[in-house]
């Protein structure tokens, strides 16, 4: 059985055109909004004529289906709840970017495609990184066309500190993994200059609290699985001995950072403060208060909706109402993926939010290389985390990097020996 036997091939005349876009997307995703929206309208383009080969990817390839049936789920959503049809369709369009898992897979069978995809989004990221050091050095002034959050402070280019700080840790991870496996001296000390930059850029310059999560979980699984393929390399197991090793080095590494900038221990003992003063519904005044409400009044609309929600778009009328009389800060979504996802859909959909993560997780050691299957649990790392603090999947940026990145990472799986013809393994 061929490894890709799940993925039929796109009509010849579309391929070029859906691969360019492919790659082109890796580029646009960290940098324009309307770039992608103009690429994403030609990949839906592609899609009309290679629907029965997207249709097969959805139903074969496991971590497509996953991502179809939470999509589904938020579809079925739309049709009960008070929200009018227009606005929960509006709230659905933002979760598209799970439906186009499998068209984003169509054109990504070729090896070659997919590491110019996996580049493209690494050089966005590294003229990110360019400027925003430019920036945080004073050498580059604020431009006009630079994100309206940009300062010297708070060196971001082109998205929030929040989107930026996610990417860049997540950049910082590949490029460890490329360092890995360089042959090359001066390619080895490229990728690592990158990583040292980019980490210190998300440590120290730039404000989102989240990116300094995500860059900490990322470096313990990429130093975690590295040392588990060297012992094994090597003929030793990777035992609980090792693991409690590690876990003290990097916990010693973390705390001599934090000790080590003012600037990063005056943001983390300031969520700390925060959260000790904080009240219900009266944590109006502090960015930590306010995502603490947000949370709390969720919770609430969760409890007395528990089995189906409130419906998909339906979560800034709840908040409203369960709101109501209160001093708490209005939102349309609670800066929580598993709580945005509950609210609207119940517990089916965390369900099957959290069976998406599952599916990733259970699939990455079916890819082929060891860079594929690290950096495929990375994403899905980064983003158990990334939902904690965000609606990562409601928003542009972050939704439609995770499904770019689905797509490259997850499209090549290996056969189960003894699975269906035609089916992807599942192990």
């Amino acid at each position: 059985m061929k490894p890709d036997a799940a993925l039929a091939p796109p009509q010849r005349f579309t391929l070029p055109p859906l691969r360019a876009c492919i790659v082109l997307l890796g580029l646009t995703v960290p940098i324009s909004v309307a770039l992608d929206n103009l690429l994403l309208a030609i990949v839906l383009l592609g899609a009309l004529f290679n629907a029965r080969a997207v249709w097969r990817i959805a139903a074969r390839h496991p971590v497509a289906r996953a991502a179809w049936l939470l999509f589904a789920v938020l579809l079925f959503a739309m049709f009960y709840g008070a929200t009018p049809l227009r606005e929960a369709s509006g709230t659905l369009a933002k979760y598209l970017d799970l439906a186009m898992i499998p068209l984003f897979m169509l054109p990504l069978s070729d090896e070659a495609i997919r590491r110019r995809a996996q580049y493209a989004f690494l050089a966005a990221m590294g003229l990110t990184l360019a400027l925003s050091w430019l920036v945080g050095l004073k050498l580059l002034p604020v431009q006009h066309w630079m994100s309206v959050f940009s300062e010297p402070d708070n060196p971001v280019i082109f998205y929030s500190h929040i989107t930026q700080n996610n990417m860049m840790a997540f950049a910082v991870f590949l490029a460890l993994l490329n360092l890995r496996d360089a042959a090359s001296i001066g390619a080895r000390a490229a990728w690592g200059l990158f990583a040292l930059l980019g980490a210190a850029n998300v440590l120290f310059m730039v404000q989102g609290r989240t990116g300094y999560m995500i860059l900490l979980v990322l470096l313990g699984w990429f130093a975690w699985a590295t040392l588990a393929r060297y012992l094994h390399g090597r003929g030793r197991e990777w035992g609980w001995r090792q693991g409690v090793a590690l876990a003290l080095l990097l916990a010693g590494l973390v705390a001599a950072a934090y000790h080590a900038s003012p600037r990063l221990h005056g943001r983390v003992g300031l969520v700390m403060a925060e959260y000790q003063a904080w009240q219900p519904n009266r944590g109006k005044e502090t960015s930590t208060g306010q995502r603490l409400d947000f949370y709390y009044n969720t919770l609430h609309i969760v409890r007395q909706q528990p089995v189906f929600g409130v419906g998909t778009g339906g979560f800034p009328a709840a908040f409203a109402e369960q709101t109501q009389g209160t001093d708490a800060k209005q939102t349309r979504n609670p800066h929580n993926e598993y709580l945005m996802i509950a609210a609207q859909t119940g517990v089916a959909g965390l369900a099957l939010l959290l069976y998406l993560f599952y599916t990733q997780w259970r699939c990455a050691p079916l890819l082929d290389a060891p860079f594929e299957q690290d950096a495929a649990r990375g994403l899905v790392l980064a983003y158990l985390a990334n939902c904690l603090f965000n609606s990562a999947l409601l928003d542009h940026a972050d939704g439609l990097f995770f499904a770019f990145m689905t797509a490259v990472l997850f499209v090549k799986l290996k056969p189960v020996p003894g699975a269906a013809e035609g089916v992807p393994g599942h192990g």
